[in-house]
């Protein structure tokens, strides 16, 4: 369980990025490798998820409450094994 105020898929949709190591998504950055946002932001264009400051404190609680899900499963799964 990843929490509330999460649409049904949306914290195991971020789990898997979690998982992988990678960089989660922000909105407008589906379907696009970080290594492509980062160039595009280099070049000084702002991704859409980046300027809205109510939207991003809205992703940073959400990545945050999958970070937090992902730590005590992990944490679980360790005292598990030992």
């Amino acid at each position: 369980d990843y929490g509330k105020a999460m649409r049904p898929g949306e914290g195991d949709a971020i789990a898997q990025f979690v998982q992988n190591n990678m960089r989660i998504p922000r909105r407008g950055e589906v379907g696009w490798t970080g290594d492509e946002i980062e160039k595009v932001e280099d070049l000084g264009y702002v991704m859409s998820g980046s300027r809205h400051t109510r939207m991003n404190a809205i992703r940073l609680r959400k990545e945050n409450q999958v970070y937090s899900a992902e730590e005590a499963r992990a944490l679980a799964m360790l005292n598990f094994e030992e």
